[in-house]
């Protein structure tokens, strides 16, 4: 059975086979990864996986370009299966092509409905932050995430090209 929780170093080994069936480059939306993290030792891993919990904390400055966050991984016992993170409000790059809510789902973990149901944990987390609707951007050619953020009640806004490059934005109102 799956579950969300928070980014812990004990998952170094599983996190790491995720990102290889991704490919190192490959970018995995909502995993909260900047190109400076070292994800590859231990010691660099805890970091990344500390920087990720204290980023929910609102109390915490946020690094510069970077909002309050809360991040969560999808797992099923000591495997990695994905990530999601609800951004707690947008600043002007995130309005225009990032959104409140980014998730992604390990390739060998996919057609299982786990991205609907981490999209339906983290849009109840958001009511309880008091935010009364969000938004949710993908790919034009992603019809998995299309298709997940329209069964959550996204309600397409527009198309539009964006610094990262054309993206579907969506909302839901809570």
């Amino acid at each position: 059975m799956p579950a969300l929780i928070t980014p812990s170093p004990h998952l170094h080994a599983s996190w790491l086979d995720a990102r290889a069936e991704w490919g190192a480059d490959a970018h995995m939306d909502g995993a909260g990864l900047g190109s400076d993290d070292d994800v590859e030792t231990p010691e660099g891993f805890a970091a990344w996986t500390e920087r990720l919990r204290v980023q929910a904390d609102r109390t915490a400055p946020v690094e510069q370009g970077r909002v309050h966050a809360t991040y969560w991984w999808i797992t099923e016992g000591d495997t990695y299966l994905g990530a999601i993170d609800l951004r707690h409000y947008l600043n002007a790059f995130l309005l225009d092509a990032g959104g409140h809510i980014g998730y992604s789902v390990r390739p060998s973990a996919r057609r299982r409905g786990l991205a609907g149901w981490a999209l339906g944990e983290a849009l109840h987390e958001a009511r309880l932050l008091g935010m009364d609707q969000v938004l949710l951007t993908c790919d034009p050619g992603n019809e998995a995430s299309r298709r997940t953020i329209e069964r959550a009640g996204g309600v397409l806004e527009d198309v539009r090209e964006t610094l990262i490059g054309p993206k579907r934005r969506y909302w839901i109102g809570l």
